[in-house]
């Protein structure tokens, strides 16, 4: 959600995500041009230290965060004294925004995206921090940026409590944006037209990915009606009906394993309804982990995030 500096420094090598329900931490380190995971670290939150929202704040007690992430960075060995963060996909609104001419200045482009979002915004758009990105271009040139809004004062709560754990919070991103990050960072990474479910036990996402652009993205609550089943549904006929797609060639889901029935019923469901094989988002095709030693499908869904993070760190670098 931050922008970073024209002084470029470099990228930090931990990323922290803070969730409604942990702290998780990642080191990443380089062995030539194999990146690896050389420490990683997670600790349960007090129910109700965080509650994820887009349009209120999402922490009564910042130093109470700011102790756990403080305990899970001394894990990795040291304290950085910068991290990159990762916040739950519900703080933040993202949208597609079609633009018949991109402006040539970041600054030109930001105002252009403020003053086309802000009828729609959740919340006035001076209280928001907002990124932006580019999307899909068409073939007459226009080209689809992606928008994510946020409240600046949510997001500042994040970075504080990082802030009060010693470390400095750079770019900012959410989870999902994270997590496909890390499917892109893996040699052979998915081509053509592909789907990213990311499912945790507050809310679930859709990102409909063409090669390494979003096509589009949807995201549900907790407290919105219907199943995984009626929005992969709804998904896949606005995919097939307003995109014009072919199918998908892979479907890809994340953080499943963390839910209380874990992932296969899931995969399951979803199997059924797109007649495809789902694949798990292994976040070792991009980094391997140090020890070797087997990881479970619950610690590879705290890691994919942290690592996708890591790795898009160091390409922006």
């Amino acid at each position: 959600m931050s922008f970073r500096s024209l002084l470029q420094t470099p990228p930090p090598d931990v990323a922290i995500e803070i969730d409604h329900a942990h702290v998780g931490a990642a080191r990443l380190v380089w062995r030539g041009h194999q990146a690896v995971v050389a420490a990683h670290a997670q600790e349960a939150l007090p129910p109700g230290a965080v509650v994820p929202a887009l349009a209120s704040l999402n922490m009564a007690d910042v130093p109470l965060v700011a102790k756990v992430i403080g305990r899970v960075l001394a894990q990795l060995g040291s304290t950085p004294a910068r991290v990159a963060l990762i916040v739950p996909d519900t703080v933040a609104k993202v949208s597609l925004l079609k633009l018949e001419k991109v402006p040539a200045k970041a600054a030109d482009l930001q105002e252009i995206v403020r003053w086309q979002v802000r009828k729609t915004a959740p919340f006035p758009i001076e209280q928001a921090v907002l990124s932006v990105s580019p999307g899909v271009t068409a073939a007459d040139g226009s080209c689809e940026m992606v928008v994510s809004l946020a409240r600046a004062d949510v997001i500042q709560q994040y970075e504080h409590a990082c802030l009060m754990a010693g470390a400095e919070a750079g770019l900012v991103d959410i989870a999902s944006f994270s997590v496909l990050n890390a499917i892109l960072a893996a040699p052979g990474g998915p081509s053509g037209d592909w789907l990213l479910v990311h499912i945790t036990d507050t809310y679930l996402t859709l990102a409909v990915m063409r090669d390494q652009s979003l096509l589009f993205f949807r995201r549900r609550g907790e407290e919105a009606e219907g199943t995984l089943n009626d929005l992969i549904h709804q998904t896949a006929m606005y995919y097939e009906d307003r995109l014009h797609g072919g199918g998908f060639a892979r479907v890809l889901i994340a953080g499943a394993a963390r839910l209380p029935g874990g992932a296969e019923s899931v995969r399951r469901g979803l199997e059924e309804r797109l007649r495809i094989g789902v694949e798990s988002v292994d976040p070792r095709n991009a980094a391997v982990l140090v020890d070797r030693i087997g990881a479970s499908p619950e610690l590879l869904d705290v890691l994919a995030p942290l690592v996708g993070m890591l790795l898009r760190e160091a390409r922006v670098a």
